[in-house]
Formats: structure tokens, C-alpha cells, sequence
């Protein structure tokens, strides 16, 4: 056996899973999972808080496939997400790591049909998971039975209740039974699901890895500051720079998520989008494009995005500030996952940039100002700098010499072309300093005649008769042509 299945086994794991684990590259339980799993498996409620990315959701559902009995053809656990992103993601670990063990999993998710959920639940799987208004919907009905289940499980619970799920998620634990194990977990945990808690829960195990750390330390935080009517250019900029694989761009409006889409396809950066509206089929068929490089920019909500794991997602751009500092959590959390490296950069305005310093305050993590010149990533003061030297210099000519005013054109020809900068002088050929020019490249041209005399040696007055009328001629006396 060896050290990895030594780790997980000494966790309580069984080695069906454990050889699951080594087969998908998990080799080490990460830190929440090491907390967590030992008080799951012993039937205990429990509360954790971890950094989006650190392994949450197998840190529940290890101990609970462990736990359920596949030779009982009943619902035994139930697992409620906030999103249908994220149920799904739970459905597919599931079905991964429950088939080894003989175990049947089922996702009640709105936006697809309720009537092949239905015949699916006739199969009694032992492990379901769905989102809080279809269950409540399939519950209302007793299509969905809760009395054989002994664990419930609020994955993103605080998500749950700002998405408006908090009487959906009472109605539920009102179906199940009184002695039910409790199970929540977040990165962020509000007053309103600690509440929750109190009330329904009993003893609980309060866990946490680093909880006042909300971020994860391996993710880089910046922000780049832009007029608004460039935020478009400035994230095509910082795509380009980075050049990431793959990367999320969040927006906080629905409506302007087209038009997002549109101009960076324009800019060809082949993005597509996630709404949060769009049905459980399409959306489905969205990510699966995305997580296999089919686009490179997937532009979603906050909602819309919730709970996504996206492997090797390298960076997430903010193009509008979140909501507040749990939003910006949540959203700088699809990156950096799982111990790998991430970048989280916001696109703001001047006015939008305080926005930026209250996070960093907020969540005791350093996000730093950038700027874009040359396209080169600097510190703002560099970038100024390097900036104003080169206005200093004037505009250059093509060997990056400071471009001088031009004195009035002397004679033509040869110190004509010798008074000019290189490559300036119309018709004359680009040629190194000290170049000797061939006699005939600098023919001088003819000097121009001189103006006209009178007999007197006068300037010659103009004729103003030219082109005028016969009688008007006439009538001019030779004295006076005006």
C-alpha cells in the first residue's frame, strides 16, 4: 500500500475509493479534507469553512458514499447546491467515485424535465443531488421521498440564502428525518446560515482551514485602471499579455453579456456565454465546450458561475467590479484551485478604484494596481515614468531619434540633401551616416527663374487683363490697369 493510500485510509476511507482517488491523480488529501472527513464518517453535524478550491466537495462526499448501504434501494443522502453548475459538477463526482462502490446517483435540477426525474427516481438511487426549488417542487408532490435519508448536505450554503433558497432549504429539512446528519459548508459563512445552523443543528463540529484567509494565497490579485469606454480594449490587452488557455470574465449585468460576446469574437478572442437563465441542456453543453478548450473565454454572472471548477482555469477577469467582497471571493475562486497558481485581475475606472482598496481591507489580502504600457505589465509610478520620458524626448523618427522643428528648406540639391534627416527628405534614399552618395543621386535640380522686371528693374505688376472681355480692355487706359 503506499503513503497516499496510507493518508486516505487513515482518514476512514475504504480502498475501493482510494484506488478511485489514485486512478483521477489524487494522490493527498488536501487540509479541509483531512479535518472534515473524520467527523462525517462518525455521523457528526458539521460546519466548515475553506477557501473555494481547496477540495470541499470531496471532503463530503468521500465519508458519505462510504457511509450509504448500496444493497438499500433508498434515498440515503441528499446534497442541495445553489446553482445548476454546481449540482451537476456534484452529480459527475458522484457517478465517478459511488460506481466502484455500487452506488446510484440522480441530479434534481431545475431548468430540465421533470418528468424523466421522476422515472429516474423510481430507480431509488442512494445518493441525490439537486437544486433547493426543483427538490421543494418534487418533495410538494411526494415524488421525492426524505424519510430514509440520514444526511443533508448545503454545499455554497451561504449562496443558497442570497439566491433566496432559505424557505426551500426549511421546507426540506422539515421532510427529512429529526436525527438527520447536517452537513454545510462554504468559503463564506453569514450570520444567516450560522443561524441555521444553531437552530437545526446539534453539537456541531466547527472546522475550518485558515477561515479568516477567504482567499486562496496562491492567486495573484490586481486591478488595472481604464476610461470606461476602454474596458473592451483593456481586456483584450490583458488577455493578450497573459494569454491564458482558458479565462472567466464576469459582468454583473445579463443584458450585457451579448454585447460582450460580440466584441471580443470581433477582437477574435472566441468567447461564449454562460446565462443564467438559459436551460439545464444548453448551458451543460456550454461547459463542456469550454473545459475542453472548443473557446477560450467563457463570459458569465455571478450566478451563472457559481461553483464552477473549470481544471487549469489559469485566470478570472472582473471587466465589473463584484458586488461586494464575498462576490469577488467566489468569482477570484474559480482560479488558484486545488494548490495550483491563479490570477484574478479587475478592470475598473478611476471612479470604480476605491472599490478595489475596500476588498483588500476587507479580506486582509494585497490587491495591487497595474498598468499596461508598451504592452508590458508595470507598477503604475514605472509606467508613469517611462511615460513622461518619452514625451520629454518628442516624437522620434525611425532610429528613435528626438524628431527636431524643420528650418526653412535651403538651396536645393546636394546641401539640401545633407541638411535633411535620414529618411526624411522626400524622393531621397534611407542610407547610413557617412555613406557616400553616388554623383548622380544628388543632381541638383534647376534653380527656379527669377521673377519678372520692368524696364526700370521694378517687379513686373500682374495682368490683371488676362482673360478679361474685349471691351473691358479697351476701356482700362495703359496708365492705370486697375
Amino acid at each position: 500500500m503506499t503513503k497516499e493510500i496510507e493518508q486516505f485510509a487513515q482518514l476512514g476511507i475504504g480502498e475501493a475509493l482510494t484506488a478511485s482517488l489514485l486512478e483521477y491523480g489524487i494522490e493527498t488529501p488536501s487540509p479541509i479534507q483531512t479535518e472534515a472527513i473524520p467527523y462525517i464518517l462518525e455521523g457528526r453535524d458539521v460546519l466548515a469553512q475553506s477557501q473555494t478550491g481547496t477540495g470541499k466537495t470531496l471532503c463530503y462526499l468521500l465519508p458519505l458514499l462510504e457511509r450509504i448501504d448500496p444493497e438499500k434501494k433508498e434515498s440515503q443522502v441528499l446534497v442541495i447546491a445553489p446553482t445548476q453548475e454546481l449540482a451537476m459538477q456534484i452529480v459527475r463526482e458522484g457517478e465517478k467515485y459511488g460506481a466502484a462502490l455500487g452506488i446510484q446517483t440522480i441530479g434534481l435540477i431545475g431548468g430540465a424535465s421533470a418528468a424523466r426525474q421522476i422515472e429516474k427516481l423510481r430507480q431509488r438511487p442512494q445518493l441525490v443531488v439537486g437544486t433547493p426549488g426543483r427538490l421543494r417542487e418534487l418533495l410538494s408532490t411526494r415524488k421525492l421521498k426524505l424519510h430514509e435519508v440520514r444526511s443533508i448536505v448545503l454545499d455554497e450554503a451561504d449562496q443558497i440564502f442570497q439566491m433566496g433558497g432559505a424557505d426551500d432549504v426549511r421546507s426540506l429539512l422539515k421532510g427529512a428525518l429529526r436525527d438527520r446528519q447536517l452537513i454545510f459548508l462554504s468559503a463564506t459563512l453569514g450570520p444567516d446560515v450560522r443561524g441555521l445552523a444553531k437552530r437545526e443543528m446539534r453539537d456541531p463540529a466547527d472546522v475550518g482551514i485558515e477561515p479568516e484567509q477567504k482567499l486562496v494565497k496562491l492567486t495573484q490579485h490586481l486591478y488595472f485602471e481604464c476610461q470606461q469606454r476602454d474596458r473592451i480594449d483593456t481586456l483584450r490587452r490583458v488577455v493578450r499579455h497573459y494569454n491564458p488557455d482558458r479565462a472567466i470574465v464576469f459582468v454583473n449585468q445579463a443584458d450585457t453579456i451579448a454585447e460582450v460576446e460580440a466584441k471580443l469574437n470581433h477582437l477574435g478572442l472566441e468567447a461564449r456565454t454562460l446565462y443564467g437563465d438559459a436551460d439545464k441542456v444548453t448551458r451543460a453543453n456550454v461547459l463542456s465546450q469550454f473545459r475542453a478548450g472548443k473557446f477560450r473565454l467563457l463570459v458569465a454572472t455571478d450566478v451563472a458561475a457559481r461553483g464552477l471548477d473549470i481544471p487549469g482555469l489559469e485566470l478570472v477577469v472582473h471587466l465589473d467590479p463584484a458586488a461586494d467582497s464575498e462576490h469577488y471571493v467566489h468569482r477570484a475562486g474559480r482560479t488558484g484551485r486545488m494548490g495550483r497558481k491563479g490570477l484574478s485581475v479587475s478592470i475598473v475606472t478611476d471612479r470604480q478604484a476605491f472599490i478595489m482598496r475596500r476588498f483588500s481591507r476587507e479580506l486582509g489580502t494585497e490587491i495591487e494596481e497595474r498598468a499596461m504600457y508598451d504592452g508590458v505589465v508595470l507598477d503604475p509610478a514605472e509606467a508613469d515614468e517611462r511615460r513622461s520620458r518619452r514625451t520629454s524626448k518628442g516624437p522620434t523618427t525611425g532610429r528613435g531619434d528626438s524628431a527636431k522643428p524643420s528650418a526653412k528648406p535651403a538651396a536645393r540639391g546636394a546641401a539640401q540633401a545633407s541638411a535633411a534627416p535620414s529618411g526624411d527628405a522626400p524622393g531621397s534614399a534611407r542610407r547610413d551616416a557617412g555613406e557616400a552618395a553616388p554623383e548622380a543621386s544628388v543632381r541638383p535640380k534647376p534653380a527656379a527663374k527669377p521673377a519678372g522686371r520692368g524696364p526700370k528693374g521694378g517687379k513686373k505688376q500682374p495682368n490683371k487683363d488676362k482673360g478679361a472681355p474685349k471691351w473691358l480692355k479697351e476701356k482700362r487706359s495703359p496708365q492705370d490697369p486697375s
